[in-house]
């Protein structure tokens, strides 16, 4: 399946890719007239974007009471270390909105090991999304925020590991490809999204992003392929050679 790529944006600086694309998933969010679900990204650059969010003139118009909130892949550490994506989203957004706390789905990490973490959480993700299968015509998620690694990793799914082979199991724990372990999604729930938005910045990422938007099979972050719309959200540093 090829995913369909709207366009790569690349926006001025990292502050404005934050806001505008903070916007976007306002916009998306308030469209909706539904349950909403977002799963989100770690790292420096959706910081900014959360922070951005919780900005009043954004959260002020935000369906905080049905939109839930996921996460792509967690660091197997407890939720207040400093390594934590779920620290991390509940100090720049969560803790400084109006958020139901049923509507908020972290990864656990503690009581338990990494193994049994991954499948409490796919138990999660199928309670919410109603079936233990995914369906084609039935995304689990309307947004799903990306990052990539220098080396072309995207949530947790790392080059040569054996989790980028699974397509039955809905979250796996990952073991010795970083020094902590990890729980991921895999790419069946990774692509099972109505918006994929990959967001990167800085120069040092730039031949990683072309690479991976030219299909570098080699590289993780370039076999996302979303049931719906592929985006690449760059700043001016990120953004690969003739870019727009």
């Amino acid at each position: 399946m090829t995913a369909i790529v709207t366009g790569n944006r690349t926006f001025e600086s990292a502050e404005t890719l934050a806001h505008d694309v903070a916007e976007w998933l306002r916009g998306l969010a308030q469209a909706s007239d539904r349950v909403f679900a977002v799963c989100l990204s770690g790292g420096s650059t959706p910081r900014r974007l959360y922070e951005c969010l919780a900005a009043p003139e954004i959260a002020s118009r935000f369906p905080w009471d049905r939109t839930h909130w996921f996460w792509g892949d967690e660091r197997f550490v407890p939720h207040n270390h400093r390594d934590s994506n779920y620290r991390m989203a509940r100090e720049a957004l969560l803790s400084r909105v109006s958020i139901p706390d049923g509507n908020i789905h972290a990864v656990p990490t503690e009581g338990l090991s990494p193994e049994e973490a991954a499948i409490v959480y796919e138990t999660t993700l199928k309670r919410f999304y109603g079936a233990d299968a995914l369906a084609p015509d039935r995304p689990l998620f309307d947004v799903m925020l990306l990052g990539i690694g220098d080396d072309g990793h995207t949530a947790s799914l790392f080059p040569d590991q054996p989790t980028l082979q699974e397509t039955r199991r809905w979250a796996v724990a990952v073991i010795g490809a970083k020094a902590e372990a990890r729980i991921t999604l895999t790419y069946p729930v990774l692509d099972s999204s109505r918006e994929v938005a990959f967001l990167v910045t800085g120069i040092e990422k730039r031949g990683v992003v072309a690479r991976a938007q030219a299909g570098d099979k080699a590289l993780p972050a370039a076999m996302v392929r979303p049931l719906g719309r592929l985006h690449w959200f760059t700043d001016r540093a990120a953004a690969p050679a003739g870019a727009n």
